[in-house]
């Protein structure tokens, strides 16, 4: 299934992508596209559904984040190996974990703004995974029964603030609009290999970024076992992978976004996200 979330912003409604590309409205069936909805459970009586019998959705409704009620956004810093090379840091022996502010989260096609000052605003293409059943200790061999789905992020990020202000990642990460995700969420039995997709983004079409899960350091069970030995995981927490070369920060010279570019980014069968950049 390929779960969403339309309306306007702060007014979102759950729905669906159907087979046929059509949007399709989940309101009487479920509050939202968050908590309990997205256990196995929850996932199970909304396959259930006749969506030809759900109410269409206009085609032109924005969509908002593809989940709800986010308790935790967490981050993993420098997980592919040849974007570690870029920008020039030894591969880590174990995840680096931040944490992004769930007031970043965004639709995946509403505008980033850049704060006021920044030089350094950057972009990162990023798997994304769906906690759907919670859990602590989770053991590596029984990780992947807790991921509810997948989303493409975009990890924006303001690279000054993230290394140059205090050596604290989560504020670089964490501004306004500094997280869009979706544009749907994806459930995992859709997606026969995480580790196995294509991913790109362009900035104002030129493609600045192309690689593949397959080349992360640390895979999705690893990641959810490691985390859930950190803190507990709920459905609904999102957790966004890393990001393969090409970013602005490893260009030759450094390359960062000034207002008035388009970023269009894409992960293979995870959809696209399209954004503005704009300055606040």
């Amino acid at each position: 299934m390929k779960l969403l979330r339309h309306g306007p912003k702060g007014q979102e409604r759950p729905g669906l992508l159907d087979g046929e590309g059509v949007i399709r409205d989940l309101s009487a069936h479920v509050d939202d596209i968050a908590g309990d909805v997205l256990t196995p459970e929850g996932l199970a009586r909304i396959a259930a559904l006749d969506t030809s019998a759900l109410p269409q959705v206009d085609p032109g409704t924005r969509l908002g984040p593809c989940v709800g009620r986010v308790g935790k956004f967490i981050g993993i810093g420098l997980n592919y190996a040849d974007h570690a090379a870029e920008a020039g840091m030894d591969l880590p022996s174990e995840p680096i974990v931040f944490s992004k502010f769930t007031s970043s989260i965004s639709g995946p096609n509403d505008d980033v703004e850049i704060p006021p000052g920044s030089q350094k605003t950057d972009w990162e293409v990023e798997l994304g995974f769906v906690i759907g059943r919670g859990g602590r200790d989770i053991p590596e061999d029984r990780a992947m029964s807790h991921v509810a789905g997948y989303c493409i992020v975009n990890d924006v990020s303001e690279r000054e603030w993230q290394a140059e202000r205090g050596g604290s990642w989560d504020k670089g990460k964490g501004f306004d609009s500094f997280g869009p995700i979706g544009p749907w969420l994806v459930t995992t039995d859709e997606i026969a290999d995480p580790q196995r997709l294509r991913m790109w983004l362009e900035v104002d079409g030129q493609r600045q970024q192309d690689g593949s899960t397959a080349t992360m350091i640390f895979g999705v069970k690893t990641l959810l076992a490691y985390l859930s030995r950190c803190v507990s995981l709920q459905p609904g927490d999102v957790v966004a992978t890393g990001t393969p070369p090409g970013v602005g920060m490893g260009k030759k010279p450094p390359r960062f976004l000034r207002g008035g570019e388009t970023m269009r980014l894409g992960i293979e069968g995870l959809g696209e996200q399209r954004q503005m950049v704009t300055r606040r």
